[in-house]
Order: C-alpha cells, then structure tokens, then sequence
C-alpha cells in the first residue's frame, strides 16, 4: 500500500517553495492568531527583565497595535 501525497499537500509545497523563493526565508510556524498566555485562568504578566522575549504572550511575541481612527472636529 503506497501513500500518495494528495493535491492540498502538493499545493502546500509549492506554496512554501515559492514562499522561501521570494522572501529567502523558510515558513517554520503557520500564521496563527496571538494568543494571550495564561496560569490557571488568569491571564500571565510580562516579565521587563527580558528584553527580547514577552511572557505574556504565547509564543514570546506582541502583536502590533492598531491605529485608532480618529476623527478631527
């Protein structure tokens, strides 16, 4: 019984192909949405001691603000 790749797996490859073509670097982790770290419910403080890494945020990285629009009177 041979396993086949199927045509998603296929199309994933050259996805990422072209992908590391263009932009010289490989896609190691899916975009995925940031997500807030927690302990037992509450949500986790960033430690300022680390400059380089956020502990309250899983995957040790903010996401960018957003602007807020703002009207002029």
């Amino acid at each position: 019984m041979s396993k086949e790749k199927t045509d998603l797996q296929v199309f994933q490859e050259i996805v990422q192909d072209l992908t590391e073509l263009v932009f010289g670097t490989p896609i190691t982790e899916p975009m995925v949405k940031p997500k807030r770290a927690r302990t037992k419910g509450r949500y986790k403080a960033d430690d300022k001691s680390t400059k380089d890494f956020n502990e309250a945020w899983v995957g040790g990285k903010a996401p960018k603000r957003r602007k807020k629009n703002v009207k002029k009177k």
